[in-house]
């Protein structure tokens, strides 16, 4: 599953914002980086339905995995996840923008264990219950 519109993270200055300023949180597979929501450097697109929501990206460079595959499925897998915890968290995390990046090794970590990762990460970052 791919995230709606509204949710994702897109745009180069976006990215170098989040990578300098972004407050990281690390795990064993991932690593999160949270910044409060910047509209003015996202492209205007009056097909998103509202600018100051939370946005999320996921990062699995070839180090995790070398088949595009295996790439590819990790993150659909933590896109979908993702997506539902935002729409339930409220208004706690309206505002923020989220970069998840998979460590190398990741992709032989078992599905539950990087979900259980990624909702700790999220938690810390009090976006989570």
């Amino acid at each position: 599953m791919v995230l709606p519109r509204d949710q994702r993270l897109r745009g180069r200055f976006v990215f170098d914002r989040l990578y300098q300023r972004g407050e990281r949180l690390h795990g064993t597979w991932m690593t999160l980086r949270l910044l409060p929501a910047e509209p003015g450097l996202l492209r205007p697109d009056p097909r998103d339905s509202n600018g100051g929501s939370s946005r999320v990206a996921v990062v699995v460079s070839s180090k995790v995995s070398k088949r595009a595959v295996q790439r590819n499925r990790l993150r659909r897998l933590l896109h979908a996840y993702v997506s539902g915890v935002l729409r339930q968290a409220g208004p706690q995390a309206q505002g923020q923008w989220l970069l998840i990046s998979l460590k190398p090794g990741s992709d032989s970590a078992e599905h539950g264990a990087l979900l259980g990762e990624c909702s700790s990460l999220l938690a810390k970052a009090g976006l989570q219950p």
